[in-house]
């Protein structure tokens, strides 16, 4: 006995497909920017801007990265220092014991609008909460 089939042309059923896994990347990509990354407490915030790698100005001041130093886009994927050349950006930032920026984080808007010290000194007069990544007098 014949069924009732729906046979659509492959077009349509590739078109159907790309457009569940469009959904599907978009919705993770909202999920994403609502997922609060854990800055270490020691770090600090600055602008950065690569100027020929290793070298960077962080905060108009000459610094170097670290060799394996680590570089984080807003989506907290690596991203490399050839990649960002040229642009100054909104950062936190760690250092390593010889001074060397070690680990940097890209920042979000919403974390840049967030209260976060600029240097050791200005840390030290705040009380920071590893939970709710926020800091306190």
């Amino acid at each position: 006995m014949p069924r009732c089939v729906l046979n659509l042309p492959r077009r349509w059923q590739f078109a159907g497909l790309l457009l569940a896994g469009l959904c599907s990347v978009s919705t993770l990509c909202l999920a994403q920017e609502r997922v609060q990354r854990p800055f270490p407490a020691q770090a600090l915030r600055g602008t950065l801007k690569v100027v020929d790698a290793p070298d960077v100005l962080l905060n108009g001041s000459v610094a170097r990265l670290a060799p394996g130093a680590r570089i984080r886009g807003t989506n907290n994927l690596l991203v490399m220092s050839a990649a960002i050349a040229g642009q100054a950006l909104g950062v936190h930032y760690t250092r390593d014991f010889d001074g060397l920026i070690k680990d940097v984080w890209i920042l979000r808007a919403d974390e840049a609008a967030r209260f976060w010290p600029r240097s050791a000194t200005e840390a030290a007069t705040y009380t920071f909460d590893p939970a709710g990544q926020t800091w306190t007098r």
